[in-house]
Parts: structure tokens; C-alpha cells; sequence
């Protein structure tokens, strides 16, 4: 790939699952053999830096010279994606600020591929988030997530809603993350381990665990689910990466 490529992961709203949806990312990436690098806005403690310690760094998004840290490296950074979990209640704040630093500028000039996961919440004032967004996604791949992984309810789209929001976004797709088994969540929660290496039985340096076979299996199960949705959506080639080998996902989930 010769421009880097940026996925943004956010919500105007808090508890709708964006980590989730982060560590499900950043698992597939890097099990297509993708280089990948995740920036963790939730300062000064991030909660995905504790399942990605080794590629994830917790910054600041409102400071200058984080923001410098994210986007001054993106040419040099070895990484081909770079994933940027934002926190709860920043997400229009932040494309206001890629707004004003030119970064919309150089996407729209196809020099970065950039890519939005907008994860939504249950209740029809998503809308207004939608509305809001959708302002800054001329030059994005724009994803709208229902994430069911809280026992969540959403509002169904009539077809008048769904012209009225929705056709007037380029490139832009829906993707559902189903509920994951309560007890299976927990314990990778506990475990704290990306959802392969839980689902491959080791600890986060490596070693053999004692994970139940059960619970890896409704892991194994789920994250498959969810890998599934990037797929429909060809999300490799929506930011522009060839797959090395083909399966090479399946391989590792």
C-alpha cells in the first residue's frame, strides 16, 4: 500500500461498544498480516492499551502534540492502518479537528485512505449523530455499527428514514456485531488478552492458558460472526490492503 490508511472508531455516545468493535479490528488486521498501530484516546488510562498493549498507545485527542503524534507519523509509522479509538463524546469534536488540521483535505486528495466506524446507540437520536457526521464524510468510507454486544435494542429503519440519512452518504455501509455470551465476554474481560490469543489459549506473553474450551468456543464462534461483517463489506479492500495469503483470518480464529 503506498498512502497510510486511518479507521476511526467512534460514538457521540458512551456505552455502545466502540472497544469492542476496536479489538475486533485489530485482530483482524493483524491476522491478515497487516501492520498495525492503535492510538487509544481514552487519556490518561485506556481500556484498549490493556488488550493491545504492544501496539496501541493511549493519547490525548484534544492536545496539539498528540494529535501530532498520531498524524505528523502516519507516512514513516511501519504500520500500513492506523486504528484510533475515540472516546465517548468526541467524535464529531475530532472530525472537527482533522477538518481543521487539512487531513480531510489530503483524503479527498487520495493521499490517506480514511475510514469511519460509527457505532450507534439504540435510541432514534442517532439520527442527529448521523446528521452530524455525515457532514464530514465526502471523502470517507462511512460505517454505521449496531453493536448487540450490551444486550442492546435498536430502532429499525423505515425506508424514508433510511433515503433520507443514508443515500446522501458515499460509500456507505451497515454492519451488525452480535451479542457475545455474557460469560465468554467476562472472561476475556478478566483475561485481559486480544480475542485470538483467548480463543488460541495463551496469556498475553504467550504462554499456554487453562481458558474453558467452552468459552473459547463462543469467542471462536462470535469473532467469526464479526470478521464475517468486514468481510461483506470488503474492508481490505476498502482501505486499499492486498491479503498475503487467502483464509489466513480463518486460520488464526
Amino acid at each position: 500500500m503506498a498512502k497510510p490508511a486511518v479507521v476511526l472508531v467512534g460514538a457521540d455516545k458512551g456505552g455502545v461498544g466502540k472497544t469492542t468493535l476496536a479489538r475486533s479490528l485489530l485482530d483482524y488486521f493483524v491476522a491478515h498480516s497487516i501492520p498495525t498501530r492503535a492510538f487509544d484516546t481514552e487519556a490518561p488510562k485506556g481500556s484498549l492499551k490493556r488488550f493491545h498493549p504492544e501496539i496501541t498507545d493511549v493519547v490525548d485527542i484534544t492536545s496539539t502534540a498528540d494529535q501530532m503524534k498520531i498524524f505528523d507519523t502516519l507516512a514513516s509509522s511501519e504500520a500500513k492502518i492506523t486504528v484510533i479509538d475515540i472516546r465517548a463524546g468526541q467524535l464529531s469534536r475530532t472530525l472537527e479537528a482533522l477538518r481543521d488540521i487539512g487531513f480531510l483535505d489530503a483524503a479527498a486528495k487520495t493521499q490517506i485512505t480514511f475510514t469511519v466506524f460509527h457505532v450507534l446507540g439504540p435510541s432514534i437520536a442517532s439520527l442527529e449523530e448521523i446528521r452530524e457526521t455525515a457532514d464530514f464524510m465526502d471523502d470517507a468510507h462511512y460505517i454505521l455499527v449496531k453493536n448487540f454486544i450490551n444486550n442492546t435494542t435498536f430502532f429499525e429503519w423505515d425506508p424514508a428514514t433510511y433515503n433520507s440519512y443514508f443515500k446522501k452518504i458515499k460509500d456507505a455501509h451497515e454492519i451488525t456485531i452480535p451479542k457475545l455470551n455474557e460469560m465468554a465476554c467476562e472472561q476475556v474481560e478478566l483475561a485481559s488478552v486480544p480475542y485470538v490469543s483467548f480463543v488460541a489459549n495463551k496469556t498475553a506473553d504467550g504462554q499456554n492458558a487453562a481458558f474453558s474450551f467452552v468459552l473459547r468456543g463462543y469467542v471462536r464462534h462470535w469473532l467469526g460472526n464479526v470478521w464475517a461483517e468486514f468481510d461483506r463489506v470488503k474492508l481490505t479492500e476498502m482501505v486499499e490492503i492486498d491479503q498475503p495469503r487467502k483464509g489466513a483470518a480463518r486460520q488464526q480464529a
